[in-house]
């Protein structure tokens, strides 16, 4: 729950500072993105579908994983900005769930995995990428990072609400 946390607050305070420039990007809209930085995670799914049932049912090697991988989330995107009605809100929305997608899968790579390696080559697939070291900055259960992320988007939230303040208020 922590994780999700933090890719939240990361996008909110991301998209929020991107909007002080970008006048169509709305409240509306970073919602559209802060949704888009869970989409990786969907591949959470397999706790509930088992990748076993789908391969039963399909009567192919199945996994899950795709999902949460750089083709997979401008996939998911697409998806959700059909969700959209004219092509210039499917556009907005493709953009923002895709960035917050992204966005996920950046502040994922300085975990610390077992080998000591990156999980660039998984983000990548199927293109062959080697995987550099990771800084190892943080494990996934790690509170000090949501902690960190949630003071960013508090931060962020109260400029936000004082520049929305109309001047001699």
């Amino acid at each position: 729950m922590s994780e999700w946390l933090t890719h939240v607050f990361i996008a909110y305070a991301g998209f929020t500072i991107c909007g002080w420039g970008v006048d169509w990007l709305t409240d509306r809209w970073i919602a559209i993105g802060v949704i888009g930085s869970i989409l990786p995670d969907l591949s959470r799914i397999e706790l509930l579908v088992p990748r076993e049932i789908v391969e039963y049912l399909v009567g192919v090697e199945f996994t899950w994983a795709g999902i949460h991988t750089l083709i997979g989330v401008i996939f998911l995107s697409a998806i959700g900005a059909l969700c959209f009605g004219d092509s210039a809100a499917r556009y907005r929305a493709f953009v923002l769930l895709l960035g917050g997608a992204i966005s996920h899968l950046i502040v994922d790579l300085p975990q610390r995995y077992a080998d000591g390696r990156m999980l660039l080559d998984s983000y990548l697939s199927p293109i062959p990428v080697p995987r550099p070291p990771t800084p190892g900055w943080y494990v996934t259960p790690d509170r000090w990072v949501v902690g960190v992320a949630f003071v960013a988007a508090l931060v962020v939230f109260g400029i936000d609400r004082y520049r929305q303040q109309p001047l001699g208020q």
